[in-house]
């Protein structure tokens, strides 16, 4: 047999943003055989250095894709042409304005307020929650998830762990949301400061929306993340084998790369105070928990709810509108421009 380490490059289908390169480069570690693994958004693939005897490249590509499958993922050694899929709108696009229509309906009643005057209310941060834990950045979670199902039901310990998991997670997400929000009592933000603020909250929720409708690819070179080697090493944490670990990952969940949460948590640090700040992250974390809730106890694929791309080109023009109406109010606050809505 081969003892020699070889390097392959392969495409990675089903990617989309940071959080698909983390959780794929996550992954292919854990296979024996690989010793080196560096997936690339920009070129949708993967390098992948190991010793794999004397396998073919497609029959390696076959096994890897075993392991990224649950996740929404495949690998392949030609280069899948990219479709937009145009013919999804056509329902994506009703669907996306019923939405649309709930949203000014609650606006109207003051359920929700999405950022006029600078503020969002705690309904608005409890849909964009929503939105979040069906979207692609909320892969890495979905991730963490089903490895924490298959490690501990292996042990025939499958509820203890997810409830840990879930409120290490909703705990981390209060705690840190409130001293994020104490740290930005330390800065005194005018109104060009508050502006500011909304306008990158409004740009990163639009980079966000653009990307779901997987329809311009240039697109994901955009999003903003934090820098991979940072939470990269944060995945290792589910290689320690402790009751506890589940509480663990609970609380690295706060620090992936999901554009919404880091939306949020720039929303957080302008309200300058630490129990709006603990109770706006709470709330956004509990608008995710419903779905992934359900991938903790039925253990579903993060992509397997979703058997075409209408629900993404759905909630991607959901987000196109909620960053736009962001932008707008933002623009309506300082005095840019008259008031467009009158609701």
């Amino acid at each position: 047999m081969n003892q020699e380490k070889k390097k392959y490059t392969f495409h990675v289908n089903g990617m989309h943003c940071n959080a698909c390169v983390l959780l794929t480069e996550s992954e292919l570690r854990e296979v024996p055989e690989v010793s080196y693994v560096k997936a690339s958004l920009n070129n949708l693939n993967v390098e992948v250095t190991g010793n794999f005897g004397d396998k073919e490249p497609e029959h390696i590509a076959r096994d890897l894709s075993e392991v990224l499958r649950p996740h929404g993922y495949t690998l392949s050694i030609e280069k899948q042409k990219h479709t937009a899929k145009w013919a999804d709108l056509k329902l994506a696009v009703p669907i996306a304005l019923g939405f649309v229509a709930l949203f000014i309906f609650l606006q109207k009643i003051g359920i929700v307020n999405l950022v006029s005057s600078g503020n969002v209310s705690y309904g608005t941060a409890f849909l964009i929650g929503i939105i979040a834990s069906l979207s692609t950045c909320m892969a890495v979670v979905g991730g963490l998830i089903l490895s924490v199902s298959a490690n501990f039901a292996k042990e025939g310990d499958a509820i203890r762990p997810q409830v840990l998991f879930h409120a290490g997670r909703l705990v981390a997400f209060s705690l840190l949301g409130g001293a994020i929000g104490a740290i930005g009592s330390a800065f005194q933000l005018g109104g060009a400061g508050a502006f500011a603020l909304s306008f990158i909250i409004a740009i990163v929720m639009l980079i966000l929306g653009i990307n779901l409708l997987d329809i311009f690819p240039w697109a994901r070179k955009l999003q903003p993340t934090l820098p991979k080697f940072l939470s990269g090493h944060l995945l290792e944490v589910k290689k320690i084998n402790h009751m506890l670990t589940p509480v663990l990952l609970g609380i690295v969940t706060f620090f992936l790369p999901c554009g919404f949460t880091q939306s949020m948590q720039i929303y957080t640090l302008s309200t300058g105070n630490f129990l709006t700040g603990a109770l706006t992250m709470f709330v956004f974390a509990l608008g995710t928990f419903p779905v992934l809730a359900l991938l903790s106890f039925t253990s579903l694929g993060i992509h397997d709810k979703i058997k075409s791309g209408i629900f993404f080109k759905t909630a991607g023009l959901v987000v196109i509108f909620f960053a736009l109406f962001n932008l707008i109010n933002s623009l309506v606050a300082i005095g840019a421009i008259p008031p467009i809505f009158n609701f």
